[in-house]
């Protein structure tokens, strides 16, 4: 039972970074003129936003279980997999920055 928890905790602190990278990577492509400012802000912010999540989940919420064996393998799971999921949702399959249709800023 304690091993079927704790998949079950890795599967939501999974889905809820891969939720909550998506929408950021989203925001900062949109709202930012260059790629290099959507790149770096994402670099440096989603890590940042993983950690919270994580830690609140993890942590308070008790999320993940005891059982955790590799915490290399945890780190992956938790964060480099719903990353990657998230730059690539944003990439191929929502629609470039420029197509998406943005409210005018012109005051």
């Amino acid at each position: 039972m304690s091993q079927a928890a704790t998949l079950i905790g890795f599967l939501i602190i999974i889905v809820v970074n891969t939720l909550v990278a998506a929408v950021a990577i989203r925001f900062f492509r949109l709202r930012l003129s260059t790629a290099w400012g959507a790149a770096v802000y994402t670099v440096l912010f989603v890590p940042l936003i993983y950690l919270v999540t994580t830690i609140l989940l993890s942590g308070f919420v008790g999320f993940g279980g005891e059982g955790v064996q590799d915490t290399g393998t945890a780190l992956i799971l938790v964060w480099v997999l719903p990353f990657t999921l998230a730059l690539s949702l944003d990439i191929f399959w929502l629609p470039p920055p420029e197509e998406a249709g943005t409210p005018d800023r012109t005051r």
